[in-house]
Order: structure tokens, then sequence, then C-alpha cells
């Protein structure tokens, strides 16, 4: 089993910066791939990237491309992303999300891959 807390969301103004940060727990914490998702209200949940066990490597959906950052510290056993140049329609629950299997581009931004997943932290960018 894998417990995921995410923290960092609040309100802001558009075209500022944010990062989110998700502390994993439990026994295979640490060598798990994880991903990032996001809701707005009456929509579906939506990808936002993903990053395999090490960290080496990354993927972002389109929409976040060159505004997004995913990293982690497997140390401290914490996700991060990073949003620069935040916009309205990125308004959203943010959930962190874990998958015991390896990441692909093909498979990272399907949510049937994900077994465990944070409650999520609230994101509001006023504009």
């Amino acid at each position: 089993q894998v417990q995921l807390v995410e923290s960092g969301g609040g309100l802001v103004q558009a075209g500022e910066s944010l990062r989110l940060a998700c502390v994993a727990s439990g026994r295979t914490a640490s060598n798990i791939s994880m991903g990032w998702f996001r809701q707005a209200p009456g929509k579906e949940r939506r990808f936002v990237g993903g990053i395999t066990r090490s960290g080496g490597s990354t993927f972002y959906a389109d929409s976040m491309k060159g505004r997004a950052t995913i990293s982690r510290d497997n140390a401290k056993r914490t996700l991060y992303l990073q949003i620069d140049n935040l916009e309205p329609e990125d308004s959203a629950v943010y959930y962190c999300a874990a998958a015991p299997g390896l990441l692909t581009r093909q498979s990272v931004g399907d949510k049937r891959i994900y077994n465990f997943w944070g409650q999520g932290t609230q994101v509001t960018v006023s504009s």
C-alpha cells in the first residue's frame, strides 16, 4: 500500500507560479512511478505529467509542456509539480497518483495504471 498526501494548493494570480508537493508513505513509496492529474468542476480527471521511479524521465500533457516541471526527491519520498505562468484555466483539484509498473510514453496518461491516489489539493487561479 502507498498513501499519498498533496499540499501547496491555494489561490494565486494569473501569471504567477505554484509548486505542489506530494508526500508518499508505505513500503514501496520510494520505488514507484508517479504522476499528476487535475480535475476541474464538471470535467473528467486529466493527465498533467508523470515521472519514472528514478526520476530520469518525465512526461507531460501537451497542454502543460513548457509550463510544468515534475521532479521527485526519493530520499524524502516527495513528488513535486511546478506550474509557471498560471492561467485561470489551470484552476482545478490536483491529484498525485502512484503506479506500481513502469511508465511509458504510451501508458503514462492512462488513469487505469495508477493504483494509488491522494485526496487532492485545490488550485484556484484568479484573472
